[in-house]
Order: C-alpha cells, then sequence, then structure tokens
C-alpha cells in the first residue's frame, strides 16, 4: 500500500476509536504485531503478537478507565510504510481521575495490517493516574 493509502486506514480507524469503535482497529492488527511502549518506566515493554497486545495491554488499561475512554487524533503524518499519530487521551478513571495523556504512535503498514507500533506518552502521568504496569505479565521488558 503506498503512503497515502495507508494514512487513509489510519485515518478511518482513529475515526472509529473516537467514536468508541475499536473494530477496525483490532481487524486491522496483524496476528504478529509487534507493540512497543517506549522510555524508561514500568509500562515500558513490548507486547508481542495480536493477543498480548489486546489483552495485556489494552485489556489492562480497559480495567482501569471507564468504558467512555477513547483516543483522538488530531495529525497524521504518513512515509511509506509508516504513519504517525499525535493524539490526545480522553479518559477518566475508574476511581474518577482524568487521564488525557498525550499520544505520539508510529505504526508500521504492511499490506494493510498494523505490523508494528511505538508508543511515546507522558510517562509520569501514566504511572501517577494509572498506576504501575503489573510485573507479572508474559510481555518482554525493553
Amino acid at each position: 500500500m503506498s503512503a497515502i493509502e495507508n494514512k487513509k486506514l489510519m485515518e478511518e480507524i482513529f475515526a472509529g476509536v473516537a467514536n468508541g469503535n475499536s473494530a477496525l482497529f483490532v481487524e486491522s492488527l496483524a496476528d504478529d504485531v509487534v507493540l512497543h511502549v517506549t522510555g524508561q518506566y514500568s509500562w515500558s515493554r513490548t507486547f508481542k503478537g495480536k493477543t498480548s497486545v489486546l489483552r495485556d495491554l489494552f485489556g489492562h488499561v480497559g480495567a482501569l478507565v471507564e468504558p467512555s475512554a477513547r483516543t483522538v487524533a488530531y495529525r497524521f503524518i504518513a512515509d511509506g510504510d509508516y504513519v504517525v499519530v499525535e493524539a490526545k487521551g480522553d479518559m477518566m478513571t475508574k476511581k474518577g481521575v482524568r487521564h488525557d495523556n498525550d499520544y505520539r504512535l508510529v505504526y508500521r503498514l504492511a499490506n494493510g495490517r498494523v505490523v508494528e507500533i511505538r508508543e511515546y506518552n507522558d510517562s509520569q502521568l501514566c504511572e501517577q493516574v494509572l498506576g504501575e504496569f503489573p510485573a507479572a505479565t508474559g510481555s518482554a521488558v525493553i
């Protein structure tokens, strides 16, 4: 796919996510997708495989935030197989604390599937609001 097609796919994915529909996102993840949460804090780790990304990362986040939580993208930059998405979280934790983190997400696509994600966010806000990521997961720390 071209950079334009990759960008369009990511725009469609985030339009759904902003409206509470993550079906296209989930459908677009390759089975062997790799997601890297960057940084030097407890959430910094690599999630390998669609199951791990959805269960270990998004499942954990989902247990902490209200179902209305969403991520709203406002900029897409595409170059070949890569699409960079700038986004803002719109999330309330189940404890009633806002978690409106800023995200820079770098997606690598192949044949219409997301094969790699690098997530950059405000790590201090993440740990302050969501707490430390549990150590007992099957994911490897970066």
